[in-house]
């Protein structure tokens, strides 16, 4: 009676050590004193990032003389390394032969790489996701699902303070 018993509880217990992901929420990611400070920032001119022949840049950097939060790395560590879902607007990367992205931006807002300001550091995730997804629009919100990482990461394109390795993106569906 006890060998069955022991034979259910070991095929068991790794089923209940997977636990669902956490949902988070993008303001999640924001450490007390960013969160305020956002609260308190004046207003910030969306008017654009045009170059010299007048067309938007396609950088995610930010611009001088916004306030410091805008520019904030400052992350929240409880999330090192846990497992989440979190929706987000995709800023292309890097793709593979069939055009599959491996690796994108998530930022909280769609044409995030277009607009000014772009989102501080600590609202941008680096994706690496091996499996690849078509992305046919960026204006199209996509739930990522996989291992957040607190990570520095800094290319032409933008600065980001946290990466997740996906195990699975898939459109937003608003559940």
């Amino acid at each position: 009676m006890l060998r069955p018993l022991l034979l259910l509880f070991a095929l068991v217990l790794p089923l209940a050590s997977s636990a669902a992901p956490a949902t988070i929420d993008w303001l999640d990611l924001l450490p007390a004193e960013d969160y305020q400070a956002m609260l308190d920032m004046p207003e910030i001119d969306h008017g654009g990032n045009l170059d010299s022949e007048g067309d938007f840049t396609q950088n995610l950097h930010q611009r001088d003389g916004l306030p410091e939060v805008m520019y904030s790395t400052r992350v929240v560590d409880d999330y090192d390394g846990q497992s989440v879902r979190i929706g987000g607007y995709p800023v292309p990367l890097e793709t593979d032969a069939q055009g599959r992205y491996l690796s994108f931006f998530l930022v909280p807002y769609a044409g995030a790489c277009i607009h000014v300001p772009p989102p501080p550091p600590n609202q941008i995730i680096l994706v690496d996701y091996p499996d690849g997804i078509v992305i046919d629009d960026i204006y199209q919100a996509f739930w990522v699902q996989g291992t957040l990482r607190v990570s520095q990461s800094s290319n032409e394109l933008a600065d980001a303070s946290y990466a997740l390795s996906a195990e699975r993106v898939w459109l937003y569906d608003g559940e």
